[in-house]
């Protein structure tokens, strides 16, 4: 193997011997995710066949999508898995960034106030609540936008989002994952706290988490510790690498509910969304999304002791407890993280041979690299990075889809970092 790695892929042997020694590290690490995966997969199994999967579930529909059995069933799934009590699972919510779009805008009405307990959204969010004018956002329709940021060491500032709340607050918002910020990730138990924190103030307040890059990294998910909307990609971790597009909204029925007529229309919520075919790739990449999620894991480790053992900061450390696939590198300078990015892209099974390059991109302060060799476009279950060009010049890293990807791209992406001078084994 590590003749035929070396040749390959051009890999110098003080690279192979580097990194497989890395991997040899991590023997304990590695089985601790096994443990999750193992947990999270039993769950998923027993909730399909406690609802009575069938390959009579696969079959497509179109136009309106009415009995549409196969998409009621995902939903049934989807809640049992996540210990919620009604889901929305659909092809039509393309993205993140629409489902909570969608959940945003089917809970909230003119006059209502939306907190964020964890400091200002992701990017793609600022138009959708309005912190940049847009047309259509939040703001334009009389909701308005509050927020209590984290403190200096990361914990939620309890004094600041009690001062926040008001008459008006109808929704909390929590983002788990860092985003383009240099913080940990939030762990479930930690999202648990600050729910029972707001409801102790009025229980009436919708606690929605944002829990993209999360799930099924730990053994629980928000909606099991008083989250009202969880929120989520199917192109990220649920969809197991299969699923070519869509969302999920879990949790309270009757905001699940509201969320559905807002993405349809009055009258129609649930009842209407045809699945065109995709409801196997749905489920089969739930079922694999376990184990996908632990590949991930795998490799986010490997990168964050490689890194580590080269002299830069890294967060999470490869020793300490994760909460989402996401890994963040601090480096030293933009044409480190160029050269990072381009190795992530060297690494990929799709556009191997394409270099990617910084751009503008809309709603960024600053121009962003992406890398991306991905199946399904956009995926971030796969093996790809991102990253602002600005200091403190962090790179993310999330993904890959199995364990010979998470073995090797390390080794691709170092190797080309050397190869142009931005590092050394020390």
């Amino acid at each position: 193997m590590k003749e035929l790695v070396m040749e390959k892929f051009n890999i110098e042997e003080s690279v192979y011997d580097f990194c497989t020694n890395i991997e040899d590290e991590l023997s304990k690490q590695f089985d601790e995710i096994k443990k999750i995966t193992e947990y999270n997969g039993l769950k998923i199994l027993h909730a399909m066949q406690e609802n009575g999967l069938s390959d009579m579930h696969f079959a497509a529909t179109t136009g309106y999508g009415y009995n549409d059995l196969g998409r009621e069933l995902i939903e049934e799934i989807y809640a049992n898995v996540f210990g919620a009590e009604a889901g929305l699972v659909r092809p039509q919510l393309m993205s993140g960034t629409h489902a909570l779009t969608v959940a945003f805008f089917g809970n909230l009405r003119p006059g209502d106030e939306l907190l964020s307990v964890t400091g200002k959204p992701y990017d793609t969010l600022d138009g959708v609540i309005g912190i940049t004018e847009q047309n259509g956002s939040l703001a334009e329709y009389g909701v308005s936008y509050a927020q209590a940021d984290l403190k200096e060491d990361f914990s939620f500032d309890f004094d600041a989002i009690k001062k926040a709340i008001n008459p008006k607050t109808k929704m909390v918002t929590i983002q788990r994952s860092k985003g383009y910020k240099y913080r940990p990730t939030l762990s479930v138990r930690e999202i648990g706290q600050v729910i029972k924190f707001v409801k102790d103030i009025r229980s009436d307040i919708i606690c929605m988490v944002d829990n993209c890059y999360g799930e099924f990294v730990e053994i629980m998910e928000p909606s099991e510790v008083g989250a009202d909307l969880v929120v989520g990609s199917l192109i990220k971790n649920p969809g197991g690498g299969l699923a070519p597009t869509g969302g999920y909204i879990v949790g309270n029925e009757e905001y699940v509910e509201n969320a559905a007529i807002r993405l349809s229309a009055p009258g129609l919520g649930k009842d209407v969304g045809a699945t065109l075919g995709l409801n196997q790739q749905i489920l089969q990449g739930l079922f694999f999304a376990p184990e996908v999620v632990e590949n991930s894991l795998r490799s986010a480790i490997i990168f964050s002791r490689m890194f580590e053992k080269l002299g830069f900061n890294v967060m999470p450390k490869y020793d300490e407890p994760r909460c989402d696939i996401i890994q963040a590198i601090q480096m030293n300078t933009s044409e480190q993280v160029i050269s990072f990015c381009q190795g992530i892209q060297k690494a990929a099974p799709v556009d191997s041979y394409v270099t990617p390059i910084p751009s503008d991109m809309p709603g960024y302060d600053a121009q962003v690299i992406m890398a991306a060799g991905t199946f399904i476009q956009g995926a971030s279950i796969e093996l790809s990075a991102d990253a602002p060009i600005k200091a403190p010049y962090t790179v993310y890293f999330q993904g890959g889809l199995t364990g010979f990807h998470a073995k090797i791209a390390p080794m691709i992406t170092l190797q080309n970092m050397i190869n142009e001078g931005y590092c050394t084994i020390i």
